[in-house]
């Protein structure tokens, strides 16, 4: 998470930030992964397809809040 957080500026980055940031992403990680499982069973399917990921991802960047 400490180079991810880099690429976007030289600073230095606490323990907290970056244990902050794997937190985050785990949720934003399931979130999606729950929505596209649901999309797939919608539509009668045993597999999540890369579009049930796009589908879900779209979904997340609709309700997202910084």
């Amino acid at each position: 998470m400490r180079r991810l957080i880099k690429k976007y500026g030289d600073l230095k980055i606490s323990e907290d930030a970056a244990e902050e940031m794997r937190r985050a992403v785990g949720r934003a990680a399931s979130a999606i992964a729950e929505a596209a499982v649901d999309n797939a069973l919608s539509e009668g399917r045993r597999t999540v397809l890369e579009r049930d990921i796009k589908a879900a991802v779209a979904k997340q960047r609709e309700g997202i809040e910084v």
